[in-house]
């Protein structure tokens, strides 16, 4: 007996048996579980509000400001997972829920930041009482609402792309609609979802400065982040210290880059939709590293077996074969009737309470004042959206195409997106008032600095999925030229590009708040705008003014996406998909 035991200890041993590389990967997961650790107990800090919390220039203090700011975005991009994959399904399955849905979240990324976080940070604070888990959770929502709205709608606008063989391959094996979510839909919206989590990562570090110091009703709440540390940094007006902020952005980038989207890059490079094998696959070091670790390769195998049954529940087979498809579809019929009108109705409610409100505050001349501002602001949006277009749409598409640029442009494109535009503000400020430029000029640009880069990853991230084969046939062909961009290319990207400039003009008009207005220590620039009127109010604390601006920016959005995107959104559907 001893003997057999030590023949199959013998024999498994090369298989579980550590080796060296499982020093190195066992080290570099418990450095990520005790940084989690570490920063998840200084979150739940007792605080008081009102209390003070300085935030230091010191830069030997950065890296512990960059891992807190660095848990709240991880947090925010996990619950935004969630909202994706539940929200974008069921408005992709359901056309009831889809015309609820889609306008919805029109509505919501048109709204400020500063208008949630005007609104949620006294709740989440009376939620946690004496504790810093409040405005903690406070800024988490706010990082979510920047991220959770483009990966939304990117996850639904692939979902419907879903080529019409593979959906029916998928019904001819009675595949459930459990099993086609996870082996069919994740996988083929995995490339273009994965590019625009990266874009949302991006515009999370744009908002995170505005986000982490808090200034509602006159009220300052400053938490210890890499977003605070930049605040201080332009009120101080310590160019030093902006210096100080952009090595240790770069580093946290360059390190969030190379642990979380590097690999996942290389594991939606096998969730592409071709025949033929990429010319080149992306690597990631940490993939190689866990290939080579034997004991973390083991503990990988049971993880996979366990996620294959996860996938494969049984229960959700047999619930799904008994229920008849008749009784399925007038449930989901009768639920989405019942979501309706309870939307419906909320919705008349808050509107003629918000309607209410502004009328007895404010004058009807201050009401048509603010949608002329909004106007400005609109236009602004829209000649920005276009020079965006014109600029990237080649770019993105040679990128795309090309796998060896997708690995050196996509960390690049992921390093320049990430920078805050707050952090670039001096070096426009300074100028402007030093040459007593125009504001409602110079200030434009502002606006889209974070937001093209929607555009760009969206771009890219279509170009990437052009199958191969079509690619071949047009070169076999000798199709060059204008013809190659209006055949293949621009039908290919269309869905993607839509998706890009809707998100794109969402967060310009979201940047407008930050944008129009400017400072740099005592120096202040105002353009004017809608995104300067909700600013000014927001920070003076009146809420009848900033419930008017945040009003009017959402009426405009939803006006410009009902009649221009949305149509658009549409088309690229119906008309531009790999069947």
């Amino acid at each position: 007996m001893d003997f057999f035991y030590s023949k199959v200890i013998t024999a498994y041993r090369p298989k579980i048996y550590p080796n060296y590389w499982d020093i190195l990967a066992l080290f570099l997961v418990l450095s990520v579980l005790m940084f989690l650790a570490w920063n998840a107990r200084q979150m739940a800090t007792p605080y008081q509000l009102g209390e003070a919390m300085p935030i230091s220039l010191d830069p030997s203090l950065l890296p512990r400001y960059a891992s807190r700011t660095v848990l709240r975005m991880l947090i925010a991009l996990i619950f935004s997972f969630l909202f994706t994959f539940i929200v974008g399904t069921w408005a992709a399955k359901s056309k009831r829920a889809e015309r609820l849905i889609i306008p919805t979240l029109d509505i919501l990324q048109s709204v400020p930041i500063l208008g949630f976080l005007s609104v949620t940070i006294t709740g989440f604070i009376a939620l946690f009482p004496g504790s810093l888990l409040g405005p903690e959770c406070a800024v988490v929502f706010v990082v979510f609402t920047s991220q959770v709205w483009n990966m939304t709608f990117s996850f639904y606008q692939t979902v419907r792309s879903v080529p019409a063989d593979i959906s029916e391959a998928a019904t001819m094996f009675h595949i459930s609609a459990w099993q086609r979510f996870w082996l069919i839909e994740v996988p083929y919206s995995m490339p273009g979802l994965l590019w625009n989590t990266m874009m949302s990562m991006s515009g999370g570090w744009f908002f995170v400065v505005a986000a982490e110091a808090i200034t509602v009703s006159n009220q300052t709440i400053m938490l210890p982040g890499i977003g605070s540390y930049i605040a201080t940094a332009i009120h101080s007006t310590n160019i030093r210290a902006i210096i100080y902020a952009v090595i240790a952005m770069t580093i946290v980038i360059i390190i969030y880059d190379q642990l979380l989207f590097r690999p996942l890059v290389a594991w939606a490079a096998k969730c592409k939709s071709e025949q033929e094998s990429p010319e080149k696959i992306p690597e990631s070091w940490v993939i190689e590293l866990f290939q080579r670790a034997r004991l973390m390769q083991y503990i990988g195998g049971k993880l996979t077996i366990l996620a294959d049954k996860f996938v494969n529940m049984k229960i959700l087979l047999s619930r799904e074969s008994v229920t008849s498809p008749h009784k399925i579809e007038r449930n989901e019929r009768l639920i989405g009737l019942m979501y309706y009108i309870i939307s419906i109705g909320l919705g008349i409610i808050a509107a003629i309470y918000v309607i209410r409100y502004v009328h007895e505050n404010l004058a009807l001349s201050e009401i048509k004042h603010v949608f002329y501002l909004g106007l400005i602001t609109a236009l602004r949006v829209f000649v920005l959206v276009i020079l965006c277009s014109v600029i990237w749409l080649p770019i993105g598409v040679w990128i795309g195409l090309k796998p060896w640029m997708s690995n050196i442009g996509q960390p690049l494109a992921q390093l320049l997106a990430a920078f805050p535009a707050n952090l670039l503000y001096p070096f426009f400020v300074i100028p402007i008032a030093a040459y007593h430029l125009d504001p409602n000029i110079w200030l434009t640009p502002l606006m889209i600095l974070g937001a093209q880069w929607y555009i760009l990853f969206n771009i890219i991230a279509g170009a990437s999925t052009i199958p191969k084969d079509l690619l071949s046939v047009t070169d076999n062909f000798g199709v060059k030229g204008w013809l190659r961009w209006n055949r293949l290319i621009f039908p290919a990207i269309f869905p993607y590009y839509v998706t890009g400039a809707l998100t794109a003009a969402g967060g310009a008009w979201n940047a407008s708040i930050v944008a129009e207005v400017a400072s740099w220590g005592n120096i202040k620039l105002s353009a004017t705008g809608l995104g300067a009127y909700i600013s000014q109010y927001t920070n003076a604390g009146d809420f009848p003014r900033i419930m008017l601006g945040v009003g009017v920016m959402c009426v405009l959005v939803l006006i410009f996406n009902r009649f221009i995107w949305r149509p658009l959104y549409r088309y690229a559907t119906s008309h531009y998909s790999l069947d």
